[in-house]
């Protein structure tokens, strides 16, 4: 890679690490492995990266990257968990920087991974849906639709939380 690219590359890097890191979280709902995803994306990237950068901006690219890797990591086996008794031992505690409340990160761990990525690209990184389309690689009908069902089941599991709380 010539010096100017990996130049560009470090800088889009220190520009853009937060905001991924801040999505794999919310995709995940875990800071290390959220910190893991967006490595890896960033190593994929690099691979490309002189190749991307001639067809314009890459933000959309690198998000696209960050889900398939999340996508992937959440296909491995031994990240499937493992639930016997719907109680988790220890919950740790949403990140103060994240903007997102405790119950909503768990209730957002309820959402299956499709939805779940149309609600965090759609309304948690404010994408229009044509953008989330190209992201997910759907139609935007599509993107609509998952938006929309991973919403209610977002509203199910804390209208569940609340009832259960109460």
């Amino acid at each position: 890679m010539r010096a100017a690219d990996d130049a560009d590359f470090r800088e889009f890097t220190r520009a853009r690490a937060l905001a991924l890191r801040r999505t794999a979280y919310l995709l995940c709902g875990d800071w290390h492995l959220a910190e893991d995803l967006v490595q890896n994306a960033l190593v994929k990237l690099y691979r490309v990266w002189p190749k991307i950068t001639r067809r314009g901006p890459v933000d959309n690219y690198a998000r696209q990257v960050l889900l398939r890797c999340w996508l992937d990591e959440s296909r491995r086996p031994w990240r499937r968990r493992e639930r016997r008794d719907g109680v988790v031992p220890d919950v740790p505690s949403p990140d103060p920087g994240s903007g997102i409340s405790g119950p909503l990160l768990r209730a957002l761990a309820e959402v299956p991974p499709k939805q779940r990525a149309a609600v965090v690209l759609r309304y948690c990184a404010d994408l229009p849906a044509a953008e989330v389309a190209r992201v997910l690689r759907c139609s935007e009908g599509t993107v609509r639709s998952q938006a929309a069902r991973g919403l209610e089941t977002l509203r199910g599991v804390l209208e569940h939380s609340t009832e259960r709380s109460a």
